[in-house]
């Protein structure tokens, strides 16, 4: 009986069930099994379908969980297994997805419940192109020391990093 008591308790351990983490900690974490590309993990993506089926593990023998009905919604990718991906959107949900249906395309939503200023220049100084409603989809050309170049609906400018989903806090690439 003790022996069960302990193995149990290793069990939890192991898997932090006493210490909540963040999806970014736990995907730095993550064992080989769940690794099939040399990409970072975790790591924003996007839908590259106008359907795709999110399942509650990977592989299609199990559930479809939800379908999403449009492309280019970011999401962040978690964990990999073989030629799955599980990915955890901008509402909290996760699941499985097949690799076919996501794009290297970064997009991502406005955060927070006010309007946000696009800036013609990446500086607060510059005069504002629009002001962006919260959830709304973007297109993220590239980020650079804290802003991002954007695209969105018919507006071009420069958003503060921060206030977008689907991007890492001083995260650069174009």
């Amino acid at each position: 009986m003790v022996q069960k008591i302990v193995s149990i308790l290793g069990v939890l351990l192991v898997f932090g069930a006493f210490s909540p983490v963040s999806a970014q900690e736990t995907a730095r974490n993550v064992p080989n099994a769940f690794r099939s590309t040399e990409y970072p993990l975790p790591r924003f993506v996007s839908l590259g379908s106008n359907e795709a089926y999110v399942r509650s593990g990977p592989g299609r023998k199990y559930p479809i969980l939800w379908v999403y009905k449009k492309r280019s919604v970011p999401v962040e990718i978690i964990l990999e297994y073989d030629v799955w991906r599980k990915i955890h959107d901008f509402d909290g949900q996760k699941g499985w997805v097949h690799k076919t249906l996501l794009s290297g395309r970064r997009t991502g939503f406005i955060k927070g419940e006010e309007l946000v200023s696009l800036y013609k220049k990446p500086r607060k100084d510059s005069r504002v192109a629009a002001y962006l409603q919260p959830k709304l989809l973007i297109a993220i050309d590239s980020c650079d020391n804290g802003w991002c170049e954007v695209d969105a609906k018919e507006y071009t400018g420069y958003l503060e990093q921060s206030v977008i989903w689907g991007v890492y806090e001083d995260e650069n690439f174009n």
